[in-house]
């Protein structure tokens, strides 16, 4: 009854108004506000919310305490608003509404301690907010709260840590409507809160004054939510964030290595979720990639990497060249991380095109960089590119014909030192295999001393090139006690090293091995990684057969003009002349794949192009690996046999050169065939056109010194009255008279082109001859010297122009060198002689110097 006899009165009826005051006052004591019975305080809660509203501005209660008192009351009632389908929801929703509309608690401004019943009020309608709640209901909440906020004379931090905390990551989740009740409440507030949120996070980030809220920890997730709900709310905190921000990009030059390490690891973050910052942060990065902490430099590269695996635009070129510079780290962690991350990069966009070809590219010069790195001594860093080459550049997973075009068209994109490093990994690989080939056929013998000894030797060699060498040592001892012992092992092995071993076959032998040195009770085992990393670079994982032919029906589609070469950014004219420079190569180091009819079928249309390099390196293709030919090939002898002849009379001076070789090496009537191309060549001679002159003498020469028994005497005669009457100590024509020390090999008379290759010709007939021919020798020797002095004392020399008188002293100087490395020579060569020699390299045209010093550190290596 007093319930609704308060609802029903309105604020103007003065007469009840003071009839009733008494009763509001009763209503207030401490029998009401304490009593147990739920209903009943949940009625007197109506009650003095009506009495709030009746007697407003003015409430009956004067003393502070009592207020209190009824506000902290009134505030427990409300959480039976948390309950929808209580009998007495609609009660606890009248309490709310009526609180709302008069805005009741904006009395409790009054009293010192109002934050107190505010931050209880706060507390209790975020907890009792659910998803059975209308819109009514949050919208009555939300109300009360915006006018205690924006009435009020600010919100204390206790007050305000009630709103943040429903923003906070845990909370969010836990409770989806007090989250949203939050924001909403921040949309609304955000002019008024603004400014205590900014001194909130002024004295956590600026001040460090983390025990002002027991947020303090939670300040960059309330950043990101803030800022989500509405970037006003952070308009005084973007200085001071701005602040922090230089302050975190200062702390990558902390003196603390752990701060540094975390700043490069986010680093990876920022460039992966902010590209725009790549700028900032390259400048921090350029110095941690120098930073003398081992593990920082390794993180720098992880970081730069993992960002161009998400995306290659996140990394600008200067971060990809940090990542480069340490490829030639001093520690091998770091080189190991930074080749293996340009080599995954590599794969993902040049080798699968994953972005296109503008990406493809930006990261072109990964493959030349990553085979420049097979210079280094250290041996690890040659078994990792060659680990690299096979897995990431040319994966060996790939079937045959897509290998080959991988190996194809990287061949025709590398530059020229690349190109070296890839032939001498090749060579290096070849060798290896030599080596074990070699300790497997000192098993076949008899056990002896000698025959232990021979095994040691090769033992040595073989750990040389492979990691640790002192642990190699000993396991390659262990190794070669095993081979010994087993003999399906040893079979294993041979079938590996077989020049006829195919890459599927490799596979499997290389896991037979594996399988029989494993064993499983031990979770590392050293020795065994030690056989895997000589296996790797034993097997043929690459080359065979099949893949001889996938490479050379490619070769054919380039010269048809059939191929991709355009699409793969090359010319068709470079794809034919890398793709036979790669097949001369293998022609070295896998002959016995060559040997098909197929193979030598393309390789003889090679011979009749136009282009001289291509027929030149075809040539020297059959000169390595056609022993075969001859007894199993009788179509592709009967064919080859004309066209070397034809190049060896009137090829070019490469040509005619390496088709005398081929003929001698592949053919068992090499003295029938070269017969017969001498007559015709020693004919040739008597031509007055000097042009017609250089191939023959490059031919003649050539089989001088693969045929000296037969050939002397022709030979004797040829050199005598042609060679240095003739030609050398005559001059036909004037030389060009222009005062050049040195001219172009294109502005070269033909005539001293003739001369120099006369002089060749002289020096490959001694070495031939050898030990029989010192007479020879000396006037050769004295002639050679003749051609030292400056102004020489050869018959009418002064029609010979200054920088033809250069080419000649260098023919001379390399002439004698030459004959130098050849014992038998030894002492025919005069002190003299000799001096002249060396004093090449202080000749006066720079060209001669140069060319001399490059010959000269060439014989050395030789020694």
């Amino acid at each position: 009854m007093v319930v609704k006899t308060y609802m029903d009165m309105d604020q103007d009826s003065e007469e009840e108004k003071q009839q009733y005051l008494s009763l509001a006052l009763h209503l207030a004591s401490e029998f009401f506000l304490r009593n147990p019975n739920k209903d009943v305080r949940l009625l007197v809660a109506c009650c003095l919310a009506d009495i709030f509203r009746i007697y407003a501005p003015e409430a009956p209660y004067t003393s502070h305490d009592k207020l209190k008192d009824i506000f902290l009351f009134i505030t427990r009632q409300l959480k039976g608003l948390e309950d929808t389908k209580s009998p007495q929801f609609n009660r606890y929703f009248y309490l709310l509404e009526n609180l709302a509309w008069v805005k009741s608690y904006n009395i409790c401004f009054e009293l010192e301690d109002c934050n107190e019943i505010f931050i209880q009020l706060f507390k209790t309608l975020f907890s009792v907010i659910n998803n059975s709640h209308n819109q009514k209901v949050q919208m009555h909440m939300m109300d009360l709260m915006s006018s205690i906020i924006m009435e009020g004379d600010g919100v204390t931090q206790e007050l305000l840590d009630t709103i943040l905390i429903n923003l906070i990551p845990a909370h969010k989740n836990l409770n989806k409507q007090a989250y949203d009740l939050a924001k909403t409440l921040l949309k609304r507030t955000v002019q008024t809160i603004e400014t205590c949120i900014a001194n909130f996070f002024n004295q956590v980030l600026v001040m460090g004054k983390s025990s002002v809220s027991d947020l303090s920890e939670h300040v960059f997730d309330l950043i990101q939510e803030l800022f989500a709900i509405d970037p006003m709310l952070l308009t005084s905190v973007m200085p001071q964030l701005e602040f922090k921000l230089k302050c975190f990009l200062g702390r990558f030059n902390d003196i603390h290595v752990p701060v540094r390490l975390e700043c490069v690891k986010f680093a990876s973050h920022c460039l992966m979720n902010h590209p725009d910052l790549a700028r900032d942060l390259t400048e921090y990065l350029k110095v941690r990639s120098h930073d003398p902490e081992e593990a920082i430099r390794h993180d720098v590269i992880v970081t730069i990497i993992n960002a161009g695996k998400k995306d290659l635009n996140l990394v600008n070129d200067q971060l990809l060249g940090f990542v480069r510079e340490r490829t030639l780290d001093k520690r091998w962690r770091v080189r190991k991380e930074a080749m293996m991350g340009l080599a995954q990069l590599y794969k993902k966009y040049c080798l699968h095109h994953e972005a296109g070809k503008e990406s493809a590219l930006k990261i072109s010069w990964i493959k030349d960089k990553l085979l420049h790195i097979y210079y280094q001594n250290s041996i690890d860093d040659k078994l990792l590119v060659e680990k690299i080459f096979a897995q990431y550049m040319v994966p060996h997973s790939l079937d045959t014909e897509e290998k080959m075009k991988c190996l194809y068209y990287l061949y025709a994109c590398l530059d020229t030192n690349a190109v070296k490093a890839l032939n001498e990994m090749w060579k290096c690989q070849n060798m290896l295999r030599g080596l074990v080939k070699e300790l497997l056929d000192l098993h076949k013998l008899p056990v002896s001393e000698a025959n232990n000894t021979a095994m040691f030797g090769k033992l040595m060699s073989i750990a040389k090139n492979l990691p640790d060498a002192g642990k190699a040592q000993d396991f390659m001892k262990k190794f070669n006690q095993v081979l010994g012992e087993d003999e399906k092992l040893r079979v294993q092995l041979e079938m590996l090293i077989s020049p006829t071993c195919s890459c599927k076959q490799a596979e499997i032998c290389v896991r037979e091995i594996t399988r029989k040195l494993t064993f499983p009770k031990q979770p590392t085992n050293p020795f065994l990684e030690m056989v895997k990393f000589l296996l790797e670079r034993i097997a043929p994982v690459h080359i065979d057969s099949e893949a001889i032919s996938a490479l050379v029906k490619l070769l054919n589609k380039s010269i048809e003009g059939t191929a991709d070469d355009d699409e793969e950014g090359v010319t068709p004219d470079t794809a034919i002349r890398s793709g036979l420079e790669l097949l001369k190569v293998l022609s070295f180091t896998h002959p016995t794949a060559f040997h098909s009819a197929e193979t030598y079928e393309s390789l003889l249309q090679c011979l009749k192009m136009e282009d001289d390099k291509v027929a030149e390196a075809a040539i020297q293709i059959f000169r390595n690996t056609g022993q075969k030919i001859e007894t199993e090939l009788q179509q592709i002898r009967s064919t080859l046999i004309p066209i070397l002849h034809q190049k060896a009379k009137r090829g070019t001076p490469h040509q005619a050169k390496q088709a005398v070789h081929c003929i001698h090496a592949i053919f068992n009537n090499k003295e029938v065939q070269l017969a017969q191309i001498f007559e015709p060549l020693s004919r040739s001679l008597n031509a007055d056109v000097p042009e017609q002159l250089i191939t023959p003498l490059v031919s003649l020469g050539h089989i001088s010194m693969l045929a000296p028994d037969q050939f002397a005497s022709p030979m004797k005669s040829i050199v005598a009255n042609f060679i240095v009457k003739d030609l050398l100590m005559n001059d036909r024509s004037v030389g060009n008279k222009n005062g050049k020390l040195w001219t172009t090999d294109e502005e070269v008379s033909p005539e001293v082109l003739a001369k120099v290759q006369a002089i060749k010709l002289l020096v490959r007939w001694l070495l031939g001859m050898k030990n029989n021919q010192s007479k020879s020798a000396n006037s050769t020797l004295r002639l050679l010297s003749a051609m030292l002095v400056s102004e020489g004392d050869l018959t009418e020399q002064k029609k010979i122009s200054k920088s033809d008188m250069s080419r000649l002293r260098l023919a001379a100087g390399g002439a004698i060198m030459k004959l130098a490395q050849e014992p038998c020579y030894h002492d025919i060569i005069t002190p003299e002689q000799f001096q002249l020699c060396g004093l090449v390299i202080n000749d006066e045209c720079y060209q001669v110097r140069q060319i001399f010093a490059q010959k000269l550190h060439l014989a050395l290596v030789k020694l």
